[in-house]
């Protein structure tokens, strides 16, 4: 029997919201990257050899940033990058062993390369791989009911929907900064991008932070020139957004008659500007959003399988996105799942769901219909196990 508990939202439109992202090269992003590559690959590995998934939770990465000296036409990287990989894996069953350290490296070259145009890896970046085997009693957890996963840890999770016109926005400015073509279209613009977004009323201001590239600019009046141009972007997202009010910010801490800019050799502040560090960055919808349910939890790297601190924040967003666009009458939806470790997956201890209605439907009118959306999301947790080793789910 599912434990479910439905009450009233209480929908409020507060004068100030306050939503961020950090872009696919900014160094926290970075890490949640190669930690959500590495349980990927360790998933496929371990599916190919065992036909099935064994136990790992490698959400442990930390980037320590290198030292540059960026310049106008070019620069350089005088001191590397250095990224430890780190966490718990299965690197030995019966007889046969899996290279972890290889799996790891190598992972991790073919995601920079492929997602930071301007990053040389054989010279930008040194990566390093500290994984080990997880404790007994996690492992024997892991195995010990194939049919039904128990969690392996207690925690929560959250989600909402729908979407605030600010939160669609910031979400569409950095992904259409780093959707572009990039080696061709402003091949300037770096991949580390925050943006920030903040509304007060109606109006909205955006400061986005954009690493650009020496060596695509080969003086002061091109760097202002790919500025200028990436507000333009901006704007008219912020235009199609419904903000027609938008005061919007790029780079604003250059100073021009000092003569400090964003430059970066790689793209990336990484190279000397700051570090990283997984779960400090974007949650499961891709946002950071203090002005709604947010988990701490650093969903990257966990294994698909049993560790609901990845599991739980897809699936309660899910549950909250179903029940927006499937139940009539219904404005908005919060919802909350708990575990406890050693409990079925598919059975949280706790999972309550909020919801706004309009035209005087009342929510207990609505349970059957609210039962039926969870019980549905908490059944396909396979295919959501399918959906993560793909790669297919978003959770950073």
């Amino acid at each position: 029997m599912l434990a479910l508990t439905i009450s009233d939202l209480i929908a409020t439109d507060d004068p100030v919201e306050v939503v961020e992202r950090k872009g696919l090269g900014h160094p926290d992003t970075i890490c949640d990257a190669l930690a959500e590559t590495l349980s990927r690959n360790l998933c496929r590995i371990y599916q190919q050899r065992f036909g099935r998934i064994l136990h790992h939770n490698v959400d442990k990465a930390l980037l320590c940033g290198g030292r540059s000296t960026p310049a106008f036409g070019g620069g350089s990287v005088d001191t590397p990058i250095n990224i430890y990989l780190a966490g718990r894996a299965t690197s030995l069953l019966g007889d046969e062993a899996i290279p972890i350290e290889d799996i790891a490296i190598e992972g991790s070259r073919s995601w920079l390369q492929a997602n930071l145009h301007a990053l040389d890896v054989d010279r930008h970046v040194r990566i390093h791989a500290l994984v080990q085997p997880g404790s007994q009693d996690l492992r024997e957890l892991f195995s010990r009911d194939d049919r039904t996963p128990l969690a392996n840890d207690t925690s929560f999770g959250t989600g909402y929907a729908p979407a605030s016109a600010l939160e669609s926005l910031v979400l569409a400015v950095e992904r259409r900064i780093n959707g572009r073509g990039r080696r061709q279209d402003h091949p300037a613009w770096g991949e580390d991008v925050k943006v920030m977004g903040v509304r007060r009323g109606q109006s909205a201001r955006l400061t986005v932070a954009c690493a650009m590239i020496d060596r695509h600019v080969a003086h002061v009046d091109d760097y202002l020139a790919e500025k200028s141009a990436l507000c333009a972007v901006v704007r008219e997202l912020a235009q199609r957004h419904g903000f027609h009010e938008c005061e919007v910010g790029i780079n604003t801490a250059d100073d021009n008659p000092s003569g400090r800019f964003y430059l970066t050799v790689t793209g990336t502040s990484a190279e000397a500007g700051d570090d990283g560090q997984v779960g400090r960055g974007n949650r499961v919808n891709g946002l950071i959003t203090p002005c709604r349910p947010m988990s701490l939890e650093a969903a990257a790297g966990k294994n698909p399988v049993t560790h609901i601190g990845k599991i739980y924040n897809v699936v309660a967003q899910r549950i909250a996105e179903t029940i927006v666009n499937a139940v009539p009458g219904v404005d908005s939806a919060h919802c909350l799942t708990v575990s406890r470790i050693g409990d079925p997956v598919n059975r949280p201890s706790v999972l309550h769901v909020k919801v706004a209605t309009h035209s005087g439907l009342a929510v207990s009118d609505i349970r059957p219909q609210l039962a039926s959306v969870a019980e549905d999301h908490l059944n396909r947790l396979q295919t959501l196990i399918g959906e993560f080793v793909a790669g297919t789910i978003a959770v950073f």
